[in-house]
């Protein structure tokens, strides 16, 4: 597990009314396939702060982290039935 891993474990573990999520599909502006001569990108309309963080992170600075969460977890959300290794 990197330290960006135990970073977000920590933080929705002990403090998770001060994590913030933005679903990425409100804040995309532009985006492309993969073609031979470029890379796929994803350009997102997002505040400036946030800009400047990323371009330039303070240490001791906030975190942003990209997370991806698979569906079928996502399906487990409203389930009382308790899976196997969910107890």
């Amino acid at each position: 597990m990197d330290e960006s891993q135990k970073v977000l474990r920590f933080a929705l573990e002990k403090y998770p009314e001060r994590v913030e999520t933005l679903p990425l599909a409100q804040l995309v502006v532009d985006s492309a396939r993969q073609k031979p001569k470029r890379p796929a990108y994803v350009k997102l309309a997002v505040p400036d702060a946030l800009v400047q963080a990323v371009r330039s992170p303070q240490p001791g600075g906030d975190s942003y982290l990209l997370v991806r969460i698979p569906a079928d977890v996502g399906d487990r959300v409203g389930s009382r039935i308790v899976l196997p290794g969910e107890a």
